[in-house]
C-alpha cells in the first residue's frame, strides 16, 4: 500500500483506492505519480504539475519506468515509445 502526507501534493485520499501493487512513484515538486505492478498509472496533486493524465490516460498502457522533472513526467512504455505530460513550457 501507499501511504502520503503533506498539504503540497501529497494528499492522495482521492485516488488511495487506486494505490494498489504499486512498483514505482515519481514526483515532481507539487504531483506524484505511481505505476502499478500492470503498468497502469496514477497520479494525484497540483493538476498543472503533473497530476492530471486524463490527456494522455489513453496512452498509458504498459508502463515500464516513469522519470520526472520539476514540473513534468515522461513514461517509458513496453513498446519503447515515450508518452509526457505536465507543464508545457
Amino acid at each position: 500500500s501507499v501511504v502520503t502526507w503533506g498539504d503540497l501534493g501529497g494528499n492522495s485520499s482521492a485516488v488511495q483506492d487506486q494505490l494498489k501493487n504499486v512498483k514505482q512513484i515519481q514526483a515532481t515538486n507539487f504531483a506524484f505519480a505511481a505505476i502499478s505492478q500492470d503498468g497502469s498509472v496514477v497520479t494525484w496533486g497540483r493538476t498543472d504539475l503533473g497530476g492530471d493524465i486524463s490527456d494522455v490516460q489513453h496512452q498509458l498502457k504498459g508502463v515500464e519506468q516513469i522519470q520526472a522533472t520539476n514540473s513534468a513526467f515522461a513514461a517509458i512504455l513496453t513498446d519503447g515509445s515515450a508518452v509526457t505530460w505536465g507543464r508545457q513550457s
